[in-house]
C-alpha cells in the first residue's frame, strides 16, 4: 500500500512543479525496518519513505559539510546557486536567466527563484521546505486514486511530513521525509533524522540529537538508510535462508526489548556480522550459531569500546551500494565513542550486555 501510494504521489508532484523553481521530487525509496523486514512491533504501522530532490532549472546543489557538532554522524548545508540558462528552453519556451535578464523582467515574466523561496540566505532552509512539501502533498492527495477508499489525516511536524491513512480497522503512519544524494552515491541528506539516527531511549546508541528541532532550520543530517536498504536487499538475493538475518535482528530488538542497547545498535552489528560470517552459513539449522556470532561480535565492540559505522568507509561494502572511492575511504565514524569517553557509562553497558547473555 504505501509502496503504490509513493508512486502515485510521484506522478502527480512532477506535474505539480512543472511550472515553478521548487524542488523536483524524484521516485520514493523505502527505508527503515518496515520496508527492510524487521521491524521492532511498536514500530510495525510506521512506514518511512525518502524523497530524493532535484534542483529546478537553472538552480543547482552544493552539500557543504556543517562543521557545528561534532556527533556520531554528519550534517551538511545545502547551498543554492544560480546557474546560466541563456541557451535552454523550457516546454519549447525561452527561459530567462536569473543571472542575465534584469530584475524587472524577471519579476514580470517568470516565477521567483528556489533562493526566494525556500532558502535562508544562500542554503535551503529545511522548515520551509517542509512546509511547501506538506501543501505538495496535501494538494496531490485528491488527484490520487487512493483518496477514494483511504482517510488520510496529517501529523505535525516541522521537518518531514506524517500522516496515518485508515480505511475501516486498516490504519498505517507515513513518514515521507526528503533529501539531497550526495554526489551519484546511495548517502543523502535528508530533513530529519531517520530511524536509526534517532536511536531511541537507550544510553548505549551513539550520541545523536535527542529532538530534530534541536537542530538549525538549515542543517540536513547525513543518512546512510538508502544504502543500508540496498545491501538488506542484496543479502536477501544471497543468503539461503533470505529471512534468517531478519529473524536474528527481530530476536534482539523485540524479544530481548528493555536490555539497554537500542535497535540501531543491533541493526549496526547485524549487517558488520552478515559481512564476516559467510552468507551460505546463514541457514536456519544455524540460527543459534549466528546469534551467538552476533553477541560475541558486541562483546569484541563493547571491549575495544569501538563499534564502527557500517556504511561510510566500509571496504567490505558490495559494490550494489554506491558509494564512490572517497567515501570508502573515510575514516568509519565510532558509534561506542561516548562509551570510550565515560567509564560509567562502559561500566554500565558491560554489565547490560552480562546480563543479555545470561538472559
Amino acid at each position: 500500500v504505501a509502496a503504490e501510494l509513493m508512486e502515485s504521489f510521484t506522478r502527480v508532484f512532477i506535474d505539480s512543479v512543472s511550472n515553478s523553481f521548487y524542488p523536483v521530487p524524484q521516485e520514493a525509496i523505502g527505508v527503515g525496518s518496515a520496508f527492510e523486514g524487521w521491524s521492532p512491533r511498536e514500530q510495525d504501522g510506521v512506514y518511512r519513505v525518502l524523497v530524493p530532490l532535484n534542483p529546478p532549472p537553472g538552480h543547482t546543489f552544493h552539500l557543504e559539510l556543517n562543521s557545528a557538532g561534532q556527533m556520531a554522524a554528519r550534517s551538511f548545508c545545502v547551498r543554492v546557486e544560480l546557474v546560466c540558462t541563456c541557451e535552454r528552453e523550457q516546454l519549447g519556451e525561452k527561459l530567462l536567466c536569473f543571472l542575465h535578464h534584469s530584475q524587472e523582467e524577471l519579476r514580470r515574466k517568470q516565477k521567483p527563484s528556489l533562493l526566494e523561496t525556500l532558502c535562508t540566505g544562500s542554503y535551503l532552509d529545511v522548515e520551509k521546505t517542509s512546509h511547501w512539501f506538506y501543501q505538495l502533498v496535501r494538494c496531490s492527495w485528491l488527484h490520487l486514486p487512493q483518496s477514494y477508499s483511504w482517510h488520510l489525516v496529517f501529523q505535525p511536524c516541522s521537518r518531514s511530513c506524517q500522516f496515518r491513512l485508515s480505511k475501516g480497522k486498516k490504519s498505517l503512519m507515513v513518514e515521507m521525509l526528503f533529501g539531497v544524494r550526495h554526489g551519484d552515491s546511495d548517502i543523502f541528506a535528508v530533513s530529519q533524522p531517520t530511524e536509526a539516527q534517532k536511536g531511541g531511549s537507550s544510553i548505549f546508541v551513539s550520541s545523536q540529537p535527542a529532538e530534530a528541532d534541536s537542530i538549525a532550520s538549515t542543517a540536513w543530517p547525513e543518512t546512510y538508510a538508502v544504502a543500508e536498504a540496498k545491501f538488506f536487499q542484496h543479502v536477501a538475493r544471497q543468503v539461503p535462508c533470505e529471512s534468517l538475518h531478519l529473524k536474528c535482528l527481530q530476536l534482539f530488538t523485540c524479544i530481548l526489548r528493555g536490555t539497554g542497547f537500542s535497535s540501531s545498535t543491533w541493526k549496526t552489528v547485524v549487517m558488520h556480522v552478515l559481512t564476516t560470517v559467510p552468507l551460505s552459513q546463514w541457514r536456519r539449522r544455524e540460527f543459534a550459531r549466528r546469534l551467538w556470532d552476533i553477541m560475541a561480535y558486541l562483546h569484541r565492540c563493547l571491549l575495544l569500546k569501538r563499534l564502527e559505522l557500517f556504511v561510510l568507509g566500509n571496504q567490505r561494502l558490495p559494490t550494489a551500494v554506491r558509494l564512490g572511492p572517497a567515501m570508502r575511504a573515510v575514516e568509519p565514524l565510532n558509534l561506542f565513542e561516548h562509551l570510550a569517553r565515560d567509564p560509567a557509562a562502559h561500566a554500565e553497558a558491560m554489565q547490560a550486555y552480562g546480563q543479555l547473555r545470561f538472559r
